[in-house]
């Protein structure tokens, strides 16, 4: 009885009422929190117009085999987009056609003739010169900075890698003494003990 009193006694009011409140509070956000949580989930026949669901008694269209590695076009039948992407590449081969016809060359006379109406032969060799020791000092350029940044970058490893190390040896030495302190404290700790329980 005695232990209740004192039980009761310790129980400070603004703790109880704190407690309450914090209860009370807990139980009016979960009543009347958003409605939507509780709610029922939707039936089948409520879903959007735009989810369609599969029914055996439609046909559906199949591709029609078109040749090829799997005799089926990779083109969903029902896209609208299909006749219009056949069109554009017809459009495309008859244009590629159209190009080789006026351009193309069917004798050596003819390329000879489209050779001397270009770029006179002198000039080309330059642009080639000009080309070729223009990816040179590219080259030259790319391979010395690589270079210098590996160069760097070893300088950079080797320095963290020595700082480790000094960092791991100091930490090492630093944990040695702590063991070394914790056992000759365990160990004179076991011998009070032993003291004591032999008294």
């Amino acid at each position: 009885m005695k232990k209740a009193m004192n039980w009761l006694k310790n129980i400070r009011p603004l703790k109880v009422l704190t407690v309450f409140l914090a209860g009370i509070f807990l139980f009016l956000t979960q009543a009347c929190g958003a409605p939507g949580i509780a709610t029922q989930p939707p039936q089948p026949g409520a879903q959007a117009p735009n989810i369609e669901r599969y029914d055996s008694t439609k046909d559906y269209p199949l591709n029609s085999p078109t040749g090829g590695m799997n005799n089926f076009s990779d083109v969903d039948p029902r896209a609208t987009d299909e006749k219009a992407a056949n069109d554009r590449a017809d459009a495309l081969a008859k244009n590629a056609q159209k190009n080789i016809d006026q351009k193309g060359v069917n004798s050596p006379g003819e390329y000879i003739r489209n050779f001397k109406e270009g770029t006179p032969l002198g000039q080309r060799g330059k642009n080639l010169g000009d080309d070729i020791g223009s990816s040179v000092n590219e080259l030259r350029e790319g391979v010395v900075k690589g270079t210098q940044r590996g160069i760097e970058n070893i300088k950079g490893n080797t320095q963290n890698a020595a700082e480790d190390v000094t960092t791991n040896v100091q930490r090492g030495a630093e944990d040695a003494g702590k063991n070394v302190k914790r056992t000759a404290e365990d160990a004179g700790n076991a011998v009070k003990k032993t003291v004591r329980d032999v008294d």
